[in-house]
């Protein structure tokens, strides 16, 4: 990941998401992966930047979901 992407992760069972590089989480918490993934993807989207999603225990193992650029999606 570059600084400035978006990441999804998993702390003690809730969902945050952060700009790649900075320490707080951008935005609110959610109680569901898909909540979280979906605010994420939005901000990567709205930021032109890339989007990943991490577990506690490491990257997702679905990545096909979320590997495509935004800048792919823009047409």
């Amino acid at each position: 990941m570059a600084a400035g992407d978006i990441e999804t992760f998993q702390r003690n069972g809730i969902w945050f998401n952060r700009i790649e590089g900075e320490s707080h989480t951008l935005g609110a918490s959610f109680e569901t992966e898909a909540e979280a993934v979906k605010a994420g993807r939005g901000a990567a989207t709205a930021r032109q930047v890339a989007h990943t999603v991490r577990t506690e225990e490491g990257p997702s193992e679905d990545e096909s979901a979320y590997e495509r650029h935004p800048r792919d999606l823009i047409g």
